[in-house]
């Protein structure tokens, strides 16, 4: 059985599907392993390093043949139909936006796993790439802010007087914003932060942080995620967190819902209040923006001074880290359908395990709807 890594073609992104540290695991188990030249380059790990590790480098086309394709972005519509029948993709594969490319799956008889819908179940926590992406993206964020500040993000006490703090603000609780929150403490900020989910009040304490309560309805959804507010909530919650933010140095905004446009939590209105120099981090861009005038990979500055950073591929931005952490997700799920019997090895997904059930959105030929799911 074949893997293939093919290189990312996407503008931007630095990633790569398997990192070399996990090759030696898969090809003591038995599977070939083919890396297209250069693949690894962006994130730090040259082709030896995958030929040291078992790997076979190869130039041009590496999926056509391949029984498994690993990568991070999802595969293009003609690169989907180049895929031998039976073939399997894993790699983050939006339901609702990248249609194109699931229907050329299915067109094609590919088998595709989408890394974005993993369940969040305890048996799938290693598995969960939303989860480690999230995670560099929260890190990113920090040292972002605290780079475009033009303050110190610490208390420093000189001959001339002293610093103050950085006063810094995370809205959103999830592991993005938890990590977001740990690195501007290590960097010296006091750190308080808001969530809708009044349960995160104890991770949040827990990183140091305050927690900023509203007194609002709780709006816990499943999976960890919040559930969608109303437009009334969502006014109140505005207007009680624009003290907070016209009091902060530094904002940084972590709220999304996959496959949903993210949530407007800062309005043009509490940008204009907040001082000139501060900065806002919206790592949301890419969705829509929880702030008003956010534009993804850009840097703005508003008539007032303030300097909003628009996160794009953003953890793209730490590829070597985050590849290592998006192959381990890879090499886990395909954990579940490596099977070896008679000196041979098969890759079968079996879908009474609910992991594969919930993750593969094409399958023998069709696309499987969420309602002929288990």
């Amino acid at each position: 059985m074949r893997i293939g890594v093919p290189k990312e073609i996407r503008s931007g992104e630095a990633r790569v599907g398997l990192a070399p540290e996990v090759i030696a695991k898969l090809v003591k188990q038995g599977l070939d392993v083919v890396i297209e030249t250069g693949a690894g380059v962006a994130s730090g790990f040259p082709d030896d390093q995958y030929a040291k590790a078992g790997a076979q480098v190869k130039s041009g086309n590496v999926i056509s043949e391949s029984d498994v394709v690993a990568c991070v972005t999802a595969l293009t519509p003609d690169q989907m139909k180049s895929l031998k029948k039976g073939a399997i993709t894993i790699s983050f594969l939006s339901p609702t936006t990248q249609v194109d490319s699931i229907e050329a799956a299915a067109s094609a008889g590919v088998t595709a796993f989408s890394m974005e819908l993993i369940p969040r179940i305890s048996r799938a926590q290693s598995m969960d790439a939303l989860t480690s992406q999230a995670l560099c993206a929260g890190y990113r964020a920090a040292l972002v802010a605290a780079d475009l500040s033009p303050r110190f993000f610490p208390m420093l006490m000189t001959a001339a007087g002293t610093v103050t703090p950085a006063q810094v603000v995370v809205l959103g609780a999830g592991v993005a914003g938890l990590q977001a929150i740990a690195t501007a403490k290590r960097l010296g900020a006091v750190v308080s932060a808001y969530d809708v989910r009044p349960a995160s009040a104890d991770e949040v304490k827990s990183m140091g942080a305050k927690f900023i309560n509203l007194e609002l309805e709780a709006l816990e959804g499943t999976g960890g995620y919040a559930r969608e507010m109303t437009e009334e909530r969502a006014a109140k919650q505005r207007e009680l967190l624009t003290p907070y933010l016209a009091a902060a140095d530094v904002v940084i905004t972590t709220a999304a819902v996959p496959g949903r446009p993210a949530p407007r939590l800062v309005t043009g209105e509490m940008v204009a209040a907040m001082r000139s120099g501060s900065v806002v981090v919206d790592l949301a861009a890419e969705t829509g923006g929880n702030v008003e005038g956010a534009k993804a990979g850009e840097i703005v500055t508003t008539a007032n001074g303030v300097i909003i950073w628009g996160g794009k591929d953003v953890p793209s931005q730490l590829p070597t880290h985050a590849s290592m952490l998006f192959s381990k997700n890879v090499v886990n799920l395909l954990n579940l359908m490596i099977k070896s019997a008679d000196g041979k090895v098969e890759i079968t997904p079996d879908f009474n395990d609910e992991i594969i059930d919930a993750a593969a959105v094409t399958h023998n030929g069709a696309r499987r709807s969420p309602e002929g799911k288990k």
